[in-house]
């Protein structure tokens, strides 16, 4: 079962209170997004541990529920 793009997005601010989400449906099946998270507790953070705070956030979703994830992390301007 596709998991719904508010889910994803209800999920990552969950856990990331402050963060700005932008959920990007890529194929239309409700399988394949694109997200992009800016929150500013990944400033000074390498990208690849911001990456896994949003994963941690999905909650082990990622390659079942959720199969394809194309995501970008940033600090706010």
């Amino acid at each position: 079962m596709p998991m719904a793009a508010d889910d994803i997005a209800e999920m990552i601010r969950s856990a990331i209170p402050d963060a700005q989400v932008e959920i990007t449906d890529l194929a239309g099946d409700g399988d394949h997004y694109s997200a992009r998270v800016v929150s500013e507790s990944f400033r000074g953070v390498s990208r690849v541990k911001q990456h896994q705070a949003v994963y941690a956030a999905l909650g082990g979703r990622m390659g079942g529920v959720l199969h394809a994830l194309q995501l970008t992390t940033a600090v706010p301007n």
